[in-house]
């Protein structure tokens, strides 16, 4: 177990059951924190706790079913979490979604709406449901996973790169309210943004043995990212892109 900055920390985990989810709870635990998961596939999320608390024998690790699209549920599990355990020092956002176009001109608006809920919405109310929670923490972190295709969008990915462009301003105006709320002294608690160019994990590499994945990040190194925010002072974090692949 860890003895770093995340021992005895309690870190929500947003979109806990998939690949990236599931290293993020591995790392987490490894690190000494509490982590408290959510994911809208139960059966996914469990398995994913389970797997965190297997490897890691003693490490608290609860999961959830959280509609993150309702607010009111949203901060629901928020206070539920503040009140178990005390406190809460992290919101990790793994929500994710993807949809594309063969071109621009046929770019389809039902895209738009899938990935405005998914890639969006689900931040809009985790920042809010949270933010007072990691204000009140001595090293509270909202860590937001976003792509580089933010900062140059290409042609048949539209709405998704606008959707993951709409998620990085919400989350760095949470940044500008931990400044604000530190003062003089600086933040105390930090949002940050992690970019990457797209994931890649065990599955999708035996899925398919020829490809190369070219600047994807592993999921094991974006959990490893996650933790580092952690280990940096939160005014050194926060409202920073930290990138993981290539600026574009």
């Amino acid at each position: 177990m860890g003895n770093g900055a995340l021992e005895g920390a309690v870190i929500a985990v947003a979109g806990a059951g998939g690949p990236a989810g599931r290293a993020a709870l591995l790392r987490l635990a490894e690190a000494g924190a509490v982590v408290v998961g959510s994911d809208n596939d139960p059966e996914r999320l469990a398995s994913a706790v389970d797997a965190a608390r297997y490897a890691h024998g003693g490490a608290t690790v609860t999961g959830e079913s959280v509609d993150l699209l309702d607010l009111e549920s949203t901060r629901a599990w928020a206070a539920r979490t503040e009140k178990e355990f005390g406190r809460v020092d992290g919101l990790v956002h793994l929500v994710g979604g993807w949809r594309g176009s063969e071109t621009f001109t046929k770019t389809s608006l039902d895209d738009w709406d899938f990935l405005e809920l998914l890639l969006v919405r689900t931040v809009q109310h985790t920042t809010l449901a949270f933010h007072e929670a990691l204000q009140r923490s001595d090293r509270g972190r909202y860590v937001l996973i976003s792509a580089a295709g933010a900062t140059k969008p290409t042609a048949g990915n539209a709405a998704y790169a606008a959707g993951k462009a709409a998620a990085e301003a919400w989350t760095l105006a949470m940044a500008d309210y931990f400044r604000k709320a530190g003062g003089e002294q600086g933040p105390t608690s930090a949002a940050a943004i992690l970019v990457v160019k797209a994931l890649v994990h065990d599955a999708m590499r035996a899925d398919r043995p020829n490809a190369k994945f070219a600047g994807f990040t592993d999921v094991k190194d974006l959990a490893e990212a996650i933790v580092d925010v952690w280990d940096e002072p939160a005014a050194e974090v926060n409202g920073k892109r930290l990138w993981l692949t290539e600026k574009p």
